[in-house]
């Protein structure tokens, strides 16, 4: 591709809300290069298109384990090279550079900084504009706005503790982060709410200078305390981030092929048929509003409009477990896409005509009762039985008094402790996460119980039920 208006250097960020995870968009002159691209490429295509520029390299910082990054198909689809930094080993052709390695884009160079912690291969990029001036790192998940990386990801592939990750990680930011200057831009790879980190702040991009003051990470006296700060408070990280470390490693199926069978309409009568013969899982992601009124048995609902694929990554416990898919007309496609992001590529079809059809061709259908804030002020007593799924924290900063904790990401270890010869009201802050529990304990035969619309967040609103902020657990509930 030719322009004669060459661009001057150019820095995309393109944030995905759902993943919590920017990828990179640089341009100079004729050239650009992508760093740690989504699964589905055509927006960087269309940007390329539109730029009339040519994609010369594709960087990735390591092998993520939250998302199945795009490198692949973007790579077949352009011809530009994947880049990855020492010590990396992919099962696939690509670059593997050096420490301090440059690559020129147009006008400017980006500069390999080894900065292994995170993962062993984890890698900065260095941006160094035309006249030479460095002035952005893309840290991938060495360096988040206000954390740093996990370290507890890779041991199980070396034979270091993740003690050993967090010393080797404090040693890459003392000596390759920490001397760079305070007006550089940090481009991480991720922000809050990815399980990738425990205490990032909501901003997508900083100065470094302002991280180095308010990182608590980067404030730590020595590489002790650095090791016990940082390892402080983690919790078991997403079943699914190893299975998507070996797709990113590895290589893939191509998204084309992907979209191509997950797009089959499959009538109601064959879309029971596959269900009990396979036992494919049947994945809803209607709202909560709709799901509750009617849903097919035994199907899990997690709903398109919020954190989709990362709870779908969470508790669907096998990538390659055949989907069947339940959907609002027009959002196939986005769910499928959704679902790849993560590395879940085996939906088999959807369901033709959505819940309409299986509803109207009479079979059998089921529900869950919900109630609204008010009506479970009223309904409720001291002696009613309480099950509060949200995260630890949000219950130990306040809950309904002797209300239980079972975060829902949780849920299958506690599952089974439920004794439902009782009745309990089941919430969570809003309603998305407890309708997800509730569609996962009535596929265990779990039934006795009422879902609460609006969660704590609505039921705090009604002013009429006791709160505190101390702990109530037990081991059956």
């Amino acid at each position: 591709m030719q322009n004669d208006n060459k661009i001057k250097m150019k820095v995309e960020q393109i944030y995905t809300g759902c993943l919590a995870q920017g990828a990179y968009y640089i341009v100079s002159e004729n050239e650009a290069a992508i760093i740690d691209p989504l699964r589905e490429v055509k927006p960087y295509l269309d940007r390329l298109e539109k730029d009339h520029v040519t994609l010369k390299y594709i960087f990735e910082t390591h092998f993520h384990a939250d998302f199945v990054s795009g490198h692949l198909d973007l790579s077949k689809k352009t011809g530009a090279p994947i880049v990855y930094g020492p010590t990396a080993q992919p099962e696939f052709e690509a670059i593997i550079a050096e420490d301090h390695q440059f690559f020129e884009v147009g006008k400017v160079k980006i500069k390999v900084l080894h900065t292994p912690g995170h993962t062993m291969e984890s890698t900065t990029y260095l941006l160094i504009d035309e006249n030479g001036v460095e002035t952005a790192i893309f840290t991938g998940d060495t360096l988040f706005l206000g954390d740093v990386g996990r370290p507890d990801l890779a041991q199980k592939a070396t034979s270091l503790t993740q003690e050993d990750l967090a010393g080797i990680l404090y040693d890459s930011l003392q000596t390759k982060i920490m001397p760079l200057d305070d007006s550089i831009t940090v481009y991480p790879a991720h922000g809050a709410g990815s399980a990738c980190g425990k205490n990032m702040q909501k901003e997508t991009v900083d100065l470094l200078g302002n991280q180095k003051k308010t990182n608590y990470a980067l404030n730590q006296p020595d590489k002790e305390s650095f090791v016990k700060e940082v390892l402080d408070g983690l919790t078991a990280p997403p079943k699914y981030f190893g299975m998507n470390v070996a797709m990113n490693k590895g290589g893939y199926e191509s998204l084309d092929v992907i979209m191509d069978k997950g797009l089959t309409t499959i009538s109601a009568e064959d879309f029971e048929n596959y269900a009990e013969e396979t036992g494919a899982l049947i994945l809803d992601t209607r709202s909560p509003a709709e799901f509750h009124k009617g849903f097919i048995p035994n199907s899990i609902n997690i709903g398109l409009k919020g954190d989709f694929a990362p709870w779908v990554g969470a508790l669907i416990v096998d990538v390659k477990h055949p989907i069947l898919l339940v959907a609002d007309k027009g959002t196939e496609e986005e769910a499928i896409t959704r679902l790849s992001r993560v590395g879940f590529d085996h939906v088999v079809g959807y369901l033709k005509g959505g819940f309409e059809a299986w509803k109207n061709s009479g079979k059998e259908t089921d529900e869950i009762k919900r109630i609204s804030p008010e009506e479970f002020a009223d309904q409720f007593a001291k002696t009613s039985k309480v099950i509060d799924v949200r995260k630890t924290s949000e219950y130990s900063a306040e809950h309904i008094d002797n209300a239980y904790n079972r975060p829902l990401d949780e849920i299958s270890e506690w599952v089974n402790t439920i004794d439902d010869s009782e009745h309990f009201f089941l919430h969570c802050a809003g309603g998305y996460r407890s309708m997800i529990a509730a569609s996962i304990l009535n596929s265990h035969g779990i039934r006795n119980f009422t879902e609460v619309e609006g969660g704590f967040n609505g039921i705090k609103k009604t002013g009429k039920l006791p709160t505190s902020d101390f702990v109530c657990q037990s081991k059956t509930i």
